[in-house]
């Protein structure tokens, strides 16, 4: 198969890619390494450098694909809000893109990036694909307006689509020293450094973490599912959650420290509580996660500790 994957020397995509090299697919990697590096991408994957933004690019990345792992995005929730244009360029005309040029070049299906933040502040826990939608913040928005592309497409020009809402992705490749960096590489960057980590807030905020390998087997798998399963929307993690102070104890244990946190102003955009039902993927997808949470931040740390030290 030849498949192409935007954002694919990103955290997650460079992931996705070297799972298709494992088993011999074909890989086209777009993206515009803004946030990616070059020395994610793996061999002999294609880098295609340019944003999925630009139609003309993006037609001849997906040329001859048969699947699009879609997961070019601006992921952080504070840039948004920040800089909210920049946000729906890439994420929602940057989707809309992708999937036009993909019915156009008779692509079989596109797996998309979404995220668990079209929630809001969800009043079920564990949350179930059906509930109420009410985004926050403009990265939220847009990621659920690219849903409705999704499945617009699926509807009206016969494209396979498949959204996968990510709930809290971790893992290697996933770095501290980013803009807009994610809260686990974050503390355990300043436990090594010796430094007190930063929580936003009092700490008891929630989440269902996923960890980076169950997040490629879930692509994977909606990408192979059946055909029933396209123009819908499936939540993708353990249905565990944990708060951060809990993720600190687990690092604390996992590093021989005892972290002591800066507790901080709470930031705009955040939900209190966020656990995802995930009968739905394992009913239509066939996928559940497999990676506990002591297990992926075991890895997690392993991979933080060999950066070198300019790396954050």
């Amino acid at each position: 198969m030849r498949a192409l994957v935007t954002g694919g020397a990103g955290f997650i995509g460079s992931h996705i890619v070297d799972a298709l090299l494992r088993r011999g697919d074909e890989v086209v990697v777009l993206d515009d390494l803004n946030t990616g590096f070059a020395q994610n991408v793996a061999a002999p994957a294609r880098l295609v450098v340019g944003s999925v933004a630009d139609e003309d690019v993006v037609r001849e990345a997906v040329s001859g694909c048969e699947v699009v792992f879609h997961q070019a995005a601006h992921k952080a929730v504070l840039r948004s809000i920040e800089r909210p244009l920049p946000t729906d360029t890439v994420n929602t005309h940057g989707t809309l893109t992708v999937l036009q040029a993909a019915a156009d070049a008779g692509v079989r299906r596109v797996v998309h990036a979404s995220s668990s933040s079209v929630y809001g502040g969800a009043t079920r826990l564990p949350t179930p694909e059906d509930e109420a939608m009410m985004p926050r913040s403009p990265y939220a928005v847009s990621k659920l307006a690219a849903e409705h592309y999704c499945r617009v497409y699926s509807e009206l020009h016969g494209l396979e689509t498949v959204a996968l809402r990510y709930f809290n992705v971790y893992g290697p490749r996933q770095r501290p020293d980013a803009t807009y960096a994610a809260v686990i590489p974050l503390f355990v960057h300043a436990l090594l450094a010796g430094r007190a980590p930063e929580v936003h807030g009092d700490g008891l905020q929630s989440r269902d973490f996923t960890y980076i390998s169950d997040v490629v087997d879930a692509n994977l798998a909606a990408a192979a599912a059946p055909s029933a399963s396209s123009g819908n929307a499936y939540n993708i993690a353990g249905g565990r959650s944990w708060t951060l102070l809990d993720i600190l104890r687990s690092l604390g244990e996992l590093l021989g420290v005892d972290p002591r946190p800066v507790f901080l102003e709470s930031r705009a955009g955040d939900v209190r509580h966020s656990r995802a039902d995930a009968s739905r993927a394992e009913r239509d997808l066939g996928f559940v996660c497999r990676v506990d949470l002591d297990e992926g931040l075991g890895r997690t740390v392993e991979w933080l500790r060999a950066l070198p030290p300019e790396s954050g």
